[in-house]
């Protein structure tokens, strides 16, 4: 990645699940770190306290909070490139707290474009999701795909990347949008779909509780989509574009717990918990992703891709 090494660059969500991923790798690009990560009475830099020390000594960190645009615009200033990852992610939080969502998700990203244009930011990566997509019309789903929000925060989501779309289209701001799909790995959130099936198994349990087990997703490791946010960042041809990170495979919900339990040598039963069903409308019944504008624009494929590539991503994990 020679065009990153030597950039000065700021993480938004540094302290997240991909963002420390993200952070670790633009430290061994070369590049100088900025970490955006949110302020709190412990002095917690999040996933960032579990990097190795020679990493975590060479990150500059900011503590704030997105939602402020006073702190944004200090935390954007001498940045060549910003990697605007911070958001509320959690979708069952979104159904009773959306306005929690907007002002994170749309006023967050807001804060992010106006300083960026403000200070002549070389380069914008806005984080998208496959949320945006809402249950598939069509597979694989493409960037031309329509929009469906079928939870708030898919709809602020939608938001946040037709905001950050109308700044390049109004003012020629240099935004670029990184779409993943379900990224998992270490250091996710025990929430998310795969830590929730691994860590029942882990403690024991053999009735595995999980919500609606047909939905089917495309996981993507953490190390491809990381790979994902560095290409478009080094990509001329990205800016002003909307670009799918995903693996290109597709498994269900239910499939994924079994295979889990097959490289963890366990058996198990699956039940459904009423309790982490989605409201009908809102549950997003498919999602498979396309990555041929990746591949063109790019140069970007996943390593870890089909069943093999799945069961390689686990086995990383430290399953």
């Amino acid at each position: 990645m020679k065009n990153l090494r030597g950039k000065k660059v700021l993480v938004t969500g540094a302290d997240g699940f991909i963002g420390s991923h993200l952070t670790e790798a633009l430290i061994r690009e070369g590049c100088h770190v900025r970490a955006f990560v949110f302020y709190n009475s412990f002095n917690s830099w999040g996933w960032l306290d579990h990097l190795p020390k020679e990493i975590r000594s060479e990150i500059d960190v900011f503590s704030g909070d997105i939602r402020d645009p006073f702190g944004v615009n200090e935390a954007v200033k001498s940045c060549d490139i910003v990697f605007h990852l911070a958001s509320l992610i959690a979708i069952p939080y979104s159904y009773h707290s959306p306005a929690n969502y907007v002002e994170t998700n749309i006023q967050g990203t807001l804060n992010i474009l106006q300083a960026a244009r403000k200070l002549e930011v070389s380069k914008i990566i806005h984080t998208s999701t496959s949320e945006v997509y809402g249950t598939a019309r069509f597979v694989p789903i493409t960037e031309d795909h329509p929009f469906q929000g079928q939870s708030p925060y898919s709809a602020t989501k939608i938001g946040a990347d037709q905001l950050a779309l109308s700044f390049y289209r109004s003012f020629e701001t240099p935004v670029a949008i990184i779409r993943p799909f379900n990224t998992y790995g270490p250091r996710q959130s025990a929430r998310a779909i795969i830590p929730t099936i691994i860590t029942q198994i882990a403690n024991g349990q053999t009735r595995i509780k999980l919500g609606k087990l047909s939905p089917t997703r495309d996981f993507s490791f953490v190390r491809d989509t990381v790979r994902g946010f560095l290409a478009v960042a080094e990509s001329s041809q990205s800016i002003g574009e909307e670009i799918n990170i995903c693996s290109g495979f597709e498994i269900s919900i239910g499939e994924t717990a079994k295979r889990i339990a097959e490289l963890m040598h366990k058996e198990i039963e699956i039940i459904t918990d009423p309790i982490r069903l989605r409201p009908e409308k809102s549950e997003v019944e498919r999602l498979w992703g396309d990555n041929q504008k990746a591949k063109k624009l790019l140069g970007w494929e996943p390593k870890y891709f089909g069943k093999d590539g799945l069961r390689a991503g686990l086995r990383i994990g430290d399953l």
